[in-house]
C-alpha cells in the first residue's frame, strides 16, 4: 500500500441529487483515493475541513463501465466512494454551502 498524506485522499466531492439530500443529515459524499481506508478518510476530512467531527464513514468501490470503440471493448477507470457522516454538534463543511 502506498503511502497517502492526508491532502490526497479526498479527490473531489460528488454532486448528485441524491448527495444533496443527504447532506440535510449532515452525510457528505467524496471520490477518494482508491487505496484509501476509513481511518484515512477520516482524519482527512478533519484536517481539511476545520470545525468537523466524523461519527462514521461508509466506502463502496465502484468497477469502471464497459465501452465499446468498434470491435475493441474496454473499461473505464474504476473508483471509490465514501460517504461521510457528521456529528449533530460538528460544523458544516463549507465547500457544499451555495449549492
Amino acid at each position: 500500500m502506498a503511502d497517502i498524506k492526508y491532502y490526497d485522499v479526498i479527490l473531489r466531492p460528488v454532486i448528485t441529487e441524491k448527495s444533496m439530500n443527504m447532506m440535510g443529515d449532515k452525510k457528505y459524499t467524496f471520490y477518494v483515493h482508491p487505496e484509501a481506508t476509513k481511518t484515512q478518510v477520516k482524519e482527512a476530512v478533519e484536517k481539511m475541513f476545520s470545525g468537523t467531527k466524523v461519527a462514521s464513514v461508509n466506502t463502496m468501490n465502484i468497477d469502471g463501465k464497459k465501452r465499446r470503440r468498434g470491435m475493441i471493448v474496454g473499461r473505464t477507470a474504476k473508483s471509490k466512494k465514501a460517504i461521510v457522516q457528521l456529528t449533530a454538534e460538528s460544523a458544516d463543511i463549507e465547500i457544499f454551502e451555495g449549492l
